[in-house]
């Protein structure tokens, strides 16, 4: 014979799907992932490393400049060098971070618990910012200065408080999270990793030197645009592109992309099925 026996809820905490709630899930996810760590590193040390070998290499061979290279050398961009090569890595963890979940099948179980589904796209965001910036803004002051360290060596190196350093160096981080940012969104609309990394090595990678390819009537009016072009003019990446934006005004136009992205992103996480 059973008896049936009820329990009390009476003073137990309602659980409640809160954004909150969701950031933590999202950071539990994001750190216990052994693929996380790893991208991480190879981004820090790409961009440390490249960092170095370019200023050693510029400080050994400074004396073989011809006067107009000298003039228009900037210590700071070459020590900041590994930039490019670190966003790479980042915007590939973004996509990751999005379609990796849709690979597994996990997202259905995510959205199952948080049925509203822009939290999760929010928290995703959220957490992978607070990462990458985090890490980035430590690898481009170590970058910063290791990189003038080796060109000190030969009375190339500038001090942290030169004009324009801090906001380089700050503004370096800047440009990788937002550009990771831009994975992130491209892994939830194509739900894809290789489209979404494909998508991403497009348009940062391969779309500017075919931009520059075109008449220069088209190409001068074009190139500053582009989401890298435009991204890179806060660190002095763009020093390249004729009539680069300011670093600031470049900047903004990233941060536009990355706007319209996310938008995106949310209208199809809520309107199409997982």
């Amino acid at each position: 014979m059973s008896v049936l026996t009820s329990v009390p809820t009476d003073g137990l905490p309602e659980l409640k799907v809160t954004q909150l709630r969701v950031l933590r899930s999202e950071w539990t996810k994001f750190r216990s992932l052994r693929s996380t760590m790893w991208t991480l590193l190879t981004a820090l040390v790409l961009m440390i490393g490249i960092g170095a070998l370019f200023s050693a290499v510029s400080a050994s061979q400074y004396h073989t400049f011809s006067p107009a290279q000298m003039a228009s050398f900037d210590p700071v961009s070459v020590s900041l060098a590994g930039t490019t090569f670190a966003v790479i890595a980042f915007g590939v963890l973004g996509v990751l971070t999005m379609s990796g979940e849709y690979g597994t099948g996990m997202i259905r179980s995510s959205l199952t618990v948080v049925p509203r589904r822009l939290p999760v796209l929010w928290a995703k965001l959220g957490v992978f910012a607070g990462v990458v910036l985090a890490a980035s803004l430590a690898a481009s002051f170590a970058a910063f200065w290791l990189g003038q360290a080796l060109l000190a060596g030969h009375h190339l190196g500038v001090s942290i408080t030169s004009p324009d350093a801090l906001r380089s160096v700050i503004g370096a981080a800047l440009y990788i999270t937002v550009s990771g940012l831009i994975g992130v969104t491209l892994g939830a609309l194509f739900r894809n990793t290789a489209a979404g990394i494909a998508t991403f090595t497009g348009v940062f990678f391969v779309l500017p030197p075919l931009a520059s390819l075109l008449p220069s009537s088209v190409s001068d009016h074009l190139t500053q645009y582009l989401p890298s072009n435009a991204g890179s003019a806060i660190f002095g990446g763009a020093h390249d592109v004729s009539n680069a934006l300011s670093p600031w005004t470049g900047f903004a136009v990233l941060c536009g992309y990355a706007v319209i992205l996310i938008a995106a992103a949310g209208w199809r996480l809520r309107h199409s099925d997982a």
